[in-house]
């Protein structure tokens, strides 16, 4: 997919399409909660692996989606592919919500959508480079589902992530501006539902599409020479660290790692401080971290970048290794009343 110059994208361009984002997503998601629609089209009913304990609509992608989309056809042509593929995520996941589809099939679509958004990104990279990035933007599509369990979390990522793609590609990339704020607004019209006592969550029908869109324009910024290869997995650090080390070790263990838990870490956090405010506080703070080394990275030498990288995941570990300490503190004074996981 080549630059089209006949609609480079500005600033005003970015503005207009965060407020499409941020008005639409919020206007279709309060007439879904006001009529009532919400609860019927798929409710989150709590278990014991459940965080929060009043059933909860999970239809945040219903507002999310056509707002960034209608953003990005509007604004930002050389994206409506891309955006296209996340519609089209975002209804096999809503079918997947409402009825249940086989794991093939939805892992089958994953595939299909992601190898097409490679294709229509890729400039010119090695077969076995692209097989990697596939692997790797299939892992993002679902990283993005398991993050969404705690009040205000997927939503702020959403805003910071996105956000932080805009600002890096502002230069080099307008319309990768664009399509980014587009996100951006619509992730920041949900958060406006999604913060605690959060009154819907995103579902299946908006995280998997939202992770695709984070890999898909973080594949296309590499590609076209916006940032690094390192830079989407500097963005969106504290997701890939908690999501990825979890499922580390659920697989260490040989666990069904597709069975739900709580074993993140900001699960665990939301159990030790029993207060969802402060994790979502606490994850807006390496959000913040994260992009603001990521951005100050691109002005340095690929040497110093790197080393950058590599310290910023040494933080994290180390926030990670933190909360273990406290996690096995806390299961040792609760003694066999709570449960490990």
């Amino acid at each position: 997919m080549q630059p089209d110059l006949s609609h480079a994208g500005t600033a005003s361009d970015a503005f207009i399409c965060v407020l499409i984002g941020v008005c639409v997503s919020a206007a279709i998601l309060w007439a879904l909660l006001k009529t009532g629609l919400a609860w019927r089209l798929a409710t989150d009913i709590p278990n014991d692996r459940s965080l929060h304990t009043r059933p909860t609509p999970r239809v945040g992608g219903w507002g999310v989606l056509p707002a960034l989309a209608l953003a990005i056809f509007l604004y930002a042509p050389n994206f409506r592919l891309i955006a296209l593929g996340a519609l089209l995520l975002g209804v096999i996941s809503q079918i997947d919500d409402r009825r249940g589809l086989p794991a093939r099939v939805r892992f089958g679509a994953h595939v299909v959508v992601v190898a097409a958004g490679i294709a229509l990104s890729v400039v010119g990279i090695a077969w076995w480079m692209a097989v990697l990035a596939a692997f790797a933007l299939v892992w993002v599509v679902n990283l993005y589902n398991f993050m969404d369990g705690s009040d205000g979390l997927a939503g702020g990522m959403t805003v910071f992530g996105f956000g932080f793609y805009a600002v890096a590609a502002a230069v080099l990339q307008p319309t990768l501006t664009v399509a980014a704020a587009a996100v951006a607004g619509a992730g920041f019209g949900f958060l406006i539902f999604n913060h605690h006592p959060a009154k819907i969550f995103l579902g299946d029908a908006g995280s998997i599409p939202l992770g695709f869109l984070a890999g898909a324009l973080g594949f296309w910024g590499w590609q076209h020479g916006v940032w690094p290869i390192w830079f989407p997995a500097g963005v969106f650090a504290p997701f890939v660290a908690d999501a990825t080390m979890t499922l580390a070790r659920r697989l260490a263990r040989g666990e069904k790692v597709w069975v739900a838990h709580r074993e993140h870490y900001y699960q665990r956090l939301v159990r030790l401080t029993e207060s969802h405010v402060h994790v979502a506080v606490a994850y807006y703070l390496l959000m913040l971290g994260s992009g603001c080394v990521a951005l100050l990275a691109l002005r340095v030498p690929p040497t110093v970048q790197w080393t950058l990288f590599g310290a910023w995941y040494v933080v994290l570990a180390l926030v990670g290794w933190q909360i273990d300490r406290c996690w096995r503190q806390f299961i040792l004074t609760q003694g066999n009343d709570i449960d490990a996981n």
